[in-house]
């Protein structure tokens, strides 16, 4: 069985494979977009919230071949910034923006504000030929550091700090991550029911559409 990620991120995509040898599906590979050997303009993000932007890019992609494809809006969300940054995670502090000036501008926003409670939350969109096929949320609770800590993961990492095992999620190993985060329980509730919502052509490794753009 191929799936297609609407992803080229590192991180997300060693989540996908860990939740894919979880979950015992031994004959899933997933492959980032690109695999498809297509040059196709990425949509515009215009949702108003993680589920649509998901959905919206699932069903985007899903038309250029006869594979699934499942993609992924996350963020972080944060109490004191009235859920902030939200859906504009990954361009918080602009569209160029490094993960530290991310976490920069979100530390500055913060202040000394004492109450610091956050979640992260992704929300998975799974499409296959133009229909969405389904949707899966995943949530962790946790609360924002006045520095960062840790020197793994990715994005928000070194500041979201996990109470249940005292740690920030960037000192956490991949594995004990997953085990607990946003992405781990999405695609972990996802994968567990994958073989019954997909169609027979979602398992054909060699059923791509003919061309009809250029991924880019």
């Amino acid at each position: 069985m191929l799936l297609y990620a609407c992803s080229t991120n590192p991180g997300k995509l060693r989540e996908f494979a860990l939740a894919a040898d979880e979950a015992s599906l031994r004959d899933l590979r997933i492959k980032p977009l690109p695999g498809l050997g297509l040059e196709i303009s990425p949509p515009e993000e215009r949702g108003t919230s993680f589920e649509e932007n998901a959905s919206a890019k699932a069903l985007y992609y899903s038309v250029f071949t006869s594979k699934a494809v499942l993609a992924d809006d996350s963020g972080l969300e944060v109490d004191a910034l009235q859920g902030a940054p939200g859906i504009y995670s990954a361009r918080y502090a602009g569209p160029n923006a490094t993960d530290e000036d991310n976490n920069n501008l979100l530390l500055r926003g913060l202040g000394n504000a004492n109450h610091r409670d956050a979640r992260f939350v992704c929300l998975l969109a799974l499409a296959q030929e133009g229909h969405l096929v389904t949707t899966v949320r995943g949530v962790v609770e946790g609360r924002i550091l006045a520095a960062p800590c840790g020197h793994g993961g990715f994005g928000y990492d070194p500041l979201f700090f996990y109470p249940p095992l005292n740690r920030s999620f960037a000192e956490l190993t991949s594995q004990e991550k997953f085990r607990v985060s946003h992405r781990g329980n999405a695609l972990r509730a996802l994968f567990s029911r994958l073989p019954d919502v997909l169609t027979p052509a979602a398992a054909d490794p060699h059923s791509v559409r003919p061309e009809r753009g250029r991924f880019r």
